[in-house]
């Protein structure tokens, strides 16, 4: 259970991370969006190091 719910969290951790670099890559990035989702991956992040 623990393994497949860290998988499932390493792979949302890498998608936020693709569509903050998609969304840095724009010509006008939106950096509230930016914030957003760099915020979310910080939860995944910690949440990781409590598994």
């Amino acid at each position: 259970m623990e393994t497949s719910h860290a998988t499932a969290l390493h792979s949302k951790h890498a998608g936020l991370e693709a569509r903050i670099r998609d969304e840095q890559k724009r010509p006008h990035p939106d950096e509230t969006t930016i914030h957003e989702l760099k915020k979310k991956k910080l939860r995944i992040k910690e949440e990781l190091s409590h598994i």
